[in-house]
């Protein structure tokens, strides 16, 4: 396996697993999907299809596979794959508790032992959307959708990305731009092992147009009036005036 993907799959295993228990069994118990850090509720974003009954679904990097129980309530056929056996314990825990069943599979998101054109739908909420390379990841999601099937995922915002500083110590995202944007992929920050991967958006639509994807539509997140971010990089302020997330939704040709 890629380099990046070894130093992930430690990175949550070790450090990250641990954090996002918690917070992954108080999404299982969630009515409704949220997306990101600010849980925008799915009813005010409509980034999904509204159909989802009956739908064979593949989650790529899963986490605690709660959009996996929210998908699976709604009748959706659902599957996992995440890089973090730890992190796939807790879905494992969670669904023995809620009672909900479905397969899980422990692997690189780049590389899903399943055949072609297995599934309807293909998502990712900040997991094989950020943790991978997308000049791989993309190529796999389109090979395991079937004609008319549609990628949903959410990554950080480009503009977050190039404000936000190297280190937790500096502080939130703010109004200076402090790295270039040509030339976007690769990020390593140095206070934390993992490896990222965020792209321009140009590079992100000529990306998806080459693995027979069209764009449907770019939802750029809003932080609600009044919210408090859970997170110290992102200052609920700031994702009022600029996208601190974005949701791509694409539809394989």
């Amino acid at each position: 396996m890629p380099d990046y993907v070894l130093r992930n799959r430690a990175y949550w295993d070790e450090v990250n697993a641990p954090r996002y228990a918690e917070p992954g069994r108080r999404a299982w118990a969630r009515d409704e999907f949220t997306w990101g850090i600010f849980q925008v509720p799915e009813s005010d974003l409509r980034a999904l299809p509204d159909d989802l009954a009956g739908r064979d679904v593949i989650e790529l990097g899963c986490g605690t596979a709660y959009i996996c129980a929210w998908l699976a309530r709604r009748g959706a056929k659902v599957t996992g794959i995440d890089n973090s056996e730890e992190q796939l314990k807790t879905a494992r825990a969670l669904q023995a508790e809620h009672d909900l069943t479905f397969p899980l599979i422990h692997g690189n998101a780049e590389s899903v032992p399943l055949p072609d054109a297995s599934f309807d739908l293909a998502i990712s909420e900040y997991g094989v959307s950020i943790w991978a390379d997308p000049y791989r990841w993309i190529p796999e999601a389109s090979r395991l959708l079937r004609p008319e099937g549609e990628l949903v995922f959410l990554v950080n915002g480009t503009l977050w990305v190039l404000t936000v500083p190297d280190t937790d110590e500096e502080g939130p995202a703010a109004d200076r731009l402090l790295r270039p944007y040509f030339g976007m992929h690769r990020f390593e920050w140095p206070d934390e092992p993992g490896v990222e991967f965020h792209l321009g958006y140009g590079d992100w639509i000529r990306l998806l147009r080459a693995n027979r994807f069209e764009v449907v539509d770019l939802v750029e997140v809003q932080a609600p009036k009044g919210v408090r971010s859970p997170q110290d990089l992102v200052d609920p302020e700031w994702a009022r005036r600029y996208p601190a997330e974005q949701i791509w939704r694409a539809r394989k040709r």
